[in-house]
């Protein structure tokens, strides 16, 4: 892409009606790694959703799971989403399940443009494997089923995002280049 062509494109992206790029998918198809450097790419601040239902709780998120439960995980989750949609634009990284809440994904049409970063099973186990205590819902004597029966139960959820990007393969180089030319591709739609 020319210089021109890529400050067009980054122009365009940043004027998206001031609206949020929400990144969302399978824990392991790299939402924070891909948020971080796109949201660098665009001079644009990052955040982590988890990170800031930690920062809020003053607790891990799997001590709030493992002392509260994941119903009152996800209301924690649709509260810390609402206000950092609500402020200016970022790039924001939900954990992989926020994205199944109703309320989060009327918020995030409103105030967002959501990005699918889609891989497959395969991949997906071999990346959250390597943090396994860091995944509270894969605490089970056969995490690859979990991930793969969670994997078929949030599909159709991230199925409903505006934009879809495939990261099995990919570096996070070229991971980022797809979704900046994705974001491109809509916001030249949305003018």
């Amino acid at each position: 892409m020319s210089d021109n062509n890529n400050n067009a494109a980054m122009k365009r992206i940043r004027h998206l009606d001031s609206k949020s790029i929400v990144i969302v998918g399978m824990m392991g198809c790299g939402k924070t790694a891909i948020g971080r450097i796109t949201a660098h790419y665009l001079g644009l601040p990052f955040f982590d959703a988890d990170e800031e239902i930690e920062k809020a709780a003053g607790m891990s998120v799997t001590d709030i799971f493992s002392n509260y439960g994941e119903a009152e995980f996800r209301a924690g989750e649709c509260k810390v989403i609402a206000r950092l949609l609500a402020e200016n634009q970022s790039v924001l990284a939900l954990g992989g399940g926020a994205f199944l809440t109703e309320e989060t994904r009327a918020n995030i049409a409103d105030n967002g443009v959501s990005v699918w970063l889609r891989a497959d099973l395969e991949v997906l186990f071999s990346r959250v494997m390597r943090r396994p205590t860091k995944r509270p819902l894969l605490q089970s004597d056969n995490p690859r089923e979990l991930l793969s029966e969670l994997l078929e139960k949030r599909k159709p959820f991230y199925e409903m995002a505006d934009l879809v990007v495939d990261t099995s393969v990919s570096s996070k180089n070229i991971t980022r280049d797809r979704v900046i030319a994705a974001l491109s591709k809509f916001a030249g739609k949305e003018n």
